[in-house]
């Protein structure tokens, strides 16, 4: 088991990959954390099916054919850099909710989890943003995918047993809260906002709000 407790993506992503590799493909030090950096920087900013493989050769500073010296295709290397990258937001969300707390705090570690995660892992967050549906994802990283939501679906489904969440769809309630979360980030990288502490709280009492039933806390 890994420890991504205090690592970064391009930390993390190093210590994954290396831990993925396959038997009998050569890894030359150094140049394939070259590549899954420069690989997390380009699909962030311009797409799975924007980034080509000579760009993605440039951006780490190798030869365009090398690269398949590592992955043996592009749909490979995105999925390597999308699971180090949910790793590391399973990780935030997994230390952020107390077994034993209330369910209104489960609610704001998670929330503020999030937005730790959002700032201090931007390329990250971009990148998980825009590649969660993509249907080049392989069968793996849509577990992953699942792994990851178990977390919050634990806690939703907490709320729905108490009655403390309103009786709705258990994905129509996360789906609010990830809406409300995903749309704060935009506006606040558009520069509509600065995405402090008090912005944070002022949208995690939005969210709470639009999942929990009347006469629930609310602090």
């Amino acid at each position: 088991m890994v420890d991504v407790q205090g690592l970064g993506a391009y930390s993390y992503l190093r210590v994954i990959v290396h831990s993925q590799k396959k038997r009998g493909r050569p890894v030359i030090p150094g140049r394939r954390d070259h590549l899954l950096d420069a690989a997390l920087t380009l699909f962030a900013e311009r797409g799975f099916h924007g980034t080509s493989i000579p760009d993605l050769a440039a951006a780490a500073g190798v030869a365009a054919g090398s690269i398949y010296r590592h992955v043996a295709s592009k749909e490979q290397l995105v999925n390597e850099v999308y699971r180090g990258a949910k790793a590391l937001l399973a990780a935030a969300l997994l230390r952020a909710v107390p077994a034993t707390a209330p369910l209104r705090e489960q609610f704001h570690q998670l929330w503020w989890a999030l937005i730790d995660f959002a700032r201090s892992e931007p390329r990250a967050f971009a990148f998980l943003e825009l590649h969660h549906h993509g249907d080049y994802l392989d069968a793996e990283s849509r577990a992953v995918e699942l792994r990851v939501l178990a977390p919050i679906a634990q806690v939703v489904e907490r709320g729905r047993g108490s009655g403390v969440l309103k009786p709705l769809p258990a994905a129509a309630l996360i789906v609010t809260v990830w809406g409300a979360f995903v749309g704060m980030v935009r506006a606040a990288r558009a520069g509509y906002f600065t995405l402090d502490d008090d912005m944070g709280h002022h949208v995690e009492l939005t969210a709470w709000d639009a999942i929990a039933t009347s006469g629930s806390p609310t602090a």
